[in-house]
């Protein structure tokens, strides 16, 4: 193979979309790959599970890549890892000591993905990676061993944030490395990758604590049970609910399978800190008076089978909601969410729960650097060139306008796309005509990729309008119908209410079916089912102003 003394970006995902992040640099023969994540569904993706990004630009380089860097624990940088490893022929992985647990006790839901080897880093470690020297810094997330990367190339520094942002007093984490981010300033960094997940967010990031103190206030004025609801994924607000727990001398119900993980691996890393008598078992909740349980679980988006959702409708064994309960929604609605969340939040006002969010108060601060922190980044690293990635693209745009606002010349921005191969070559970056496969790669059950477009349409179609089924049967000898066309509509119409609809189908039906029959009492089936396909769907089209998918049938009998 050619070798190309040229240093190539690559992002795979992560740069048209929040999630799904992955990025490839390439110099020679050598590859390094940071994050491998997914992205979830979209409203139009009826059965997806999540999607993963593409690599087919790396089938045939699998045995240049030299190693995995994983930034932190979330889903949208580790969620593609048991999916993508094996075609990659399972290069090492490095990361900090909570992710790797995070990825292994995900892994065991994919006992045929080859056994990871996964090397534990520290942030003063430095690693040789073919041409790539690589180090690390410590950045402040919503979970704890967040990290920033810089890559040391042939063509000069690369400095990648991570998801991050600054918090001066974070919960169950250390501050951000502003010192070694300061460094940075002096060592010419040839290209800062910044994540822009919060590039609209105005101001500075909330802290932490400042979230803890108030949630305290929740804590005071509480007489019932409080039920705090988030993500699995964010220990530092565990460990906030945990602290007040304790301080106001409550018990603790943990519920849920990935938050129960989650508390279970950050415990034994020593992330969380707990005593030993806080923490009681759902069934023994009841034991004790409301006003000393503090239930912490999932649910914050309104999933069906979350934890709160199945204590509203009545379907947890040991929990449901009593008057008087306090539930803290300690997390955004995810967009798409928003409907469903404001259902919940009405069904439990009328259960007698008071409901508290972060729209009334600030016990939600996200993971991601608002505006002033993101300018903060760009002057301390002060790099020549700048490409704002982790973000749908008007997020990367707004990041580009902060760069600008800080003296980064427009020349000098890279607004990239999912696929778009950045050649650096003696300090000047080319943008290559060609990119590479970006295309969504769908996980449905244990199907990879095998939901295309096609697939994905008549699901589609089947949500909307649903399904109609024809199913003819015909004398091989003659040609004619040997009785009435059978029909079944899956939400398209309710037949027993539409007997004039179902008899002027079935009178067209075999009016299509008589006239494709020849005189010499022969029809073509393929034939006869593309037609009616196609002229019933225009028929009930007219007739309803809908157009459920027809899955004709001709059989020959």
């Amino acid at each position: 193979m050619q070798q190309s003394n040229k240093l190539r970006i690559i992002p795979l995902g992560g740069l048209e979309e929040v999630g799904r992040n992955m990025t490839i640099l390439e110099y020679n023969q050598d590859i390094i790959i940071i994050d491998m994540g997914l992205q979830f569904p979209e409203e139009n993706m009826p059965g997806i599970d999540y999607i993963i990004p593409n690599i087919d630009y790396l089938r045939d380089k699998t045995k240049n890549i030299r190693g995995v860097i994983i930034t932190h624990g979330h889903y949208d940088h580790i969620g593609a890892i048991p999916h993508l490893m094996a075609d990659l022929s399972n290069p090492p992985i490095y990361t900090m000591p909570l992710t790797r647990g995070i990825i292994l006790k995900r892994q065991e839901d994919f006992p045929n993905s080859p056994q990871l080897n996964i090397k534990i880093i520290k942030k003063e470690d430095k690693i040789k990676l073919g041409y790539f020297e690589i180090s690390f810094f410590h950045v402040n997330h919503n979970i704890p061993d967040g990290f920033g990367t810089i890559i040391k190339t042939p063509e000069g520094v690369i400095v990648h944030t991570g998801d991050f942002k600054f918090d001066h007093s974070p919960i169950a984490d250390q501050p951000v490395d502003i010192a070694s981010i300061a460094e940075l300033g002096k060592q010419n960094v040839l290209l800062l990758m910044s994540d822009s997940t919060n590039a609209e967010s105005p101001g500075y990031s909330i802290s932490e604590k400042t979230i803890q103190d108030n949630l305290e206030e929740i804590f005071k004025k509480s007489f019932g049970r409080i039920i705090a609801v988030t993500f699995a994924s964010l220990i530092s607000r565990i460990q906030e609910i945990i602290n007040l727990t304790e301080k106001y001398n409550r018990k603790l119900v943990i519920d849920g399978y990935s938050m129960r993980m989650n508390v279970e691996i950050a415990k034994e890393l020593g992330y969380l800190k707990m005593k030993n008598y806080t923490r009681i078992k759902a069934k023994d909740a009841d034991s004790f008076p409301d006003g000393k349980i503090v239930v912490m679980a999932t649910g914050a988006q309104g999933e069906g089978n979350a934890v709160l959702m199945r204590m509203v409708t009545h379907e947890h064994k040991h929990l449901k909601i009593h008057p008087g309960d306090t539930v803290v929604f300690s997390s955004s609605v995810v967009p798409g969410n928003e409907r469903t969340v404001q259902g919940l939040k009405d069904t439990l006002y009328r259960q007698g729960a008071k409901v508290v969010h972060y729209g009334m108060m600030d016990i939600h601060a996200g993971g991601h650097a608002h505006q002033e922190d993101l300018k903060m980044m760009l002057n301390l690293v002060k790099p020549k060139y700048f490409m704002p990635i982790h973000g749908s693209h008007y997020m990367l745009r707004l990041h580009a306008e902060l760069a600008e606002a800080v003296g980064i010349p427009k020349k000098n921005i890279i607004i990239s796309d999912n696929g778009q191969i950045t050649e650096f070559s003696k300090s000047q970056y080319l943008i290559q005509k060609k990119k590479a496969a970006t295309n969504y790669i769908m996980i449905d059950g244990l199907g990879v990729g095998d939901v295309g477009n096609v697939v994905l349409r008549d699901r589609q179609m089947m949500a909307q309008d649903g399904m109609f089924t024809i199913i003819v049967m015909v004398d091989s000898e003659t040609g004619r119908m040997r009785k009435n066309p059978q029909i079944i509509s899956r939400g398209f119409i309710y037949m027993k209410e539409s007997q004039d609809l179902i008899d002027q189908t079935r009178a067209k039906i075999r009016d299509i079916v008589n006239k494709k029959t020849t005189p010499e009492g022969t029809l073509n089936p393929a034939y006869v089912q593309r037609s009616l396909r196609d002229e019933i769907g225009e028929f009930l089209f007219k007739k309803t102003q809908r157009r459920p998918m027809i899955l004709p049938l001709v059989v020959e009998v």
